[in-house]
């Protein structure tokens, strides 16, 4: 994995976005001499000026299939799962860049260049997608590591890269027992470890060492081994390193209180709040110039349905355990929560309006928190805000809870495009584990990543409720 200002980013991914713009830059030329030119006489002159198009062209297509998610490491690689998200991808490509011609027409390269480069580039895409995880050399950029441990840790590790194709960018060999640790994993799976580990590493050509192991403590932690891996040029992280890495997420089951304390990260520093503000501020700005026809029909919409009011306003808690009143679109009936109770929304909730089924699905009902943003209450990326009655219930609950208090809440976050909606305890603890993960290594990189994200979960319609 590549650490890109906190965030981190597979080699494998990487690779294959570099392979995808190298072709589309490609495939856009190949269209720039089927459409304007003659092959025997093309000249260096014309590539040149075309290179803004060019650019242009691989970064839109490249950044929309981002928003549907295929450059997530959950993403299946079956054929019909690539083509569902191609087409969207390739929708939502041609809507931004008549946007771009638009607003920038000396970008504008003509719509035959435009047609034919589109049908080449996705085609071709279907085509790698279905091919490149397959090819030979893709291992190279797949790690060999070694799992240290047998026990919870190792065997929970063990279930999800069964289960799930979650751990493609990783390759891993085997698992280690560790002194005293019960066992767990399938006797298939386990090496035995008859020499030095650092032999064993070499032995087996790894890259990598997990540890995973409950108990680092006594006479029986091979520390000096582990030592001698590192000096090697071994790699050797916790698990929840690990996680952290691999899947954008802090495991709670995994999670030890020092790797908190001195683990990288959770920059609060002048200068990160100061970049953040500015970007807060831009980012709202923007969103509220776009949205603000559609802010309006749901304004008359809502009233025409069940009238006033048209807002909700809703008591919240923000940065440092403040408690502030976040402003939503109305979209529950206005005798809701009537018993007094607050009460988590369930799928299907009948106290849900019919336009607020709409508005909630497509996220419009969270638009007017850009007026909390614009007040400095919240930042336009962070993690949910939470009722008071429920942080409460989560503190006395879950451990490190209040952690995700130490940044503003946002619009958006980390844990709302990588997890669905949450309506219980359980369902807290899973988004607090991605939350922790923005606390700890949010940057304006990582907020971009996440609007790109967003753009992908409103049209999707993932996680609404």
């Amino acid at each position: 994995m590549i650490r890109v200002y906190n965030h981190y980013v597979s080699r494998l991914t990487l690779a294959l976005i570099c392979t995808e713009i190298c072709l589309l830059m490609t495939v856009f030329y190949v269209g720039v001499g089927i459409r304007y030119v003659s092959w025997g006489n093309i000249e260096i002159n014309l590539f040149l000026s075309e290179l803004p198009g060019a650019l242009t062209f691989a970064f839109v297509i490249i950044t929309s299939m981002a928003a549907m998610g295929m450059y997530q490491s959950d993403f299946k690689l079956d054929f019909e799962s690539i083509l569902l998200r191609l087409m969207p991808a390739f929708a939502l490509s041609f809507a931004i860049m008549t946007f771009i011609f638009y607003v920038l027409p000396d970008l504008y390269f003509g719509r035959g260049l435009l047609a034919i480069a589109m049908i080449l580039a996705f085609a071709l895409l279907l085509l790698l997608r279905m091919l490149f995880f397959r090819l030979p050399g893709v291992e190279f950029f797949r790690p060999r590591a070694i799992v240290l441990g047998t026990g919870n840790s190792a065997h929970e590790l063990y279930k999800l890269i069964a289960e799930k194709s979650f751990f493609r960018n990783h390759n891993i060999v085997g698992y280690v027992p560790f002194y005293g640790e019960e066992r767990k994993v399938p006797v298939t799976a386990i090496i035995e470890k008859n020499s030095n580990l650092g032999v064993l590493a070499a032995q087996k050509d790894v890259s990598e060492v997990i540890v995973a192991t409950q108990e680092r403590r006594g006479g029986g932690f091979p520390i000096q081994e582990l030592l001698e891996c590192k000096m090697n040029g071994i790699n050797v992280m916790d698990i929840a390193t690990f996680y952290e890495k691999e899947r954008g997420y802090i495991r709670m089951d995994s999670l030890q209180p020092s790797w908190l304390v001195f683990g990288r990260g959770f920059d609060q520093s002048l200068i990160r709040s100061l970049i953040k503000r500015i970007f807060d501020l831009c980012a709202s700005i923007l969103l509220l110039i776009v949205t603000l026809p559609v802010m309006l029909i749901t304004i008359i919409i809502i009233f025409l349905e069940d009238g006033k009011p048209i807002f909700y306003r809703q008591a919240r808690i923000g940065r440092g355990g403040t408690v502030f009143s976040v402003i939503k679109f109305r979209s529950m009936r206005k005798d809701a929560e009537k018993g007094g109770r607050p009460q988590w929304s369930t799928e299907d909730d009948p106290r849900i309006t019919r336009i607020g089924k709409i508005i909630r699905k497509l996220r419009i009902d969270e638009l007017p928190q850009i007026i909390n943003v614009l007040k400095g209450e919240m930042s336009f990326v962070g993690p949910r805000p939470e009722r008071p009655y429920f942080v409460d219930m989560l503190i006395a609950q879950v451990p490190y809870y209040n952690i995700r208090h130490s940044v503003k809440p946002g619009i958006t976050g980390w844990a709302q495009v990588r997890y669905p909606y949450g309506s219980s305890v359980e369902d807290s603890i899973e988004k607090l584990q991605y939350d922790l993960y923005y606390v700890k290594n949010h940057s304006l990189f990582l907020d971009l990543i996440i609007l790109i994200d967003t753009v992908g979960v409103v049209l999707l319609g993932k996680g609404g409720r």
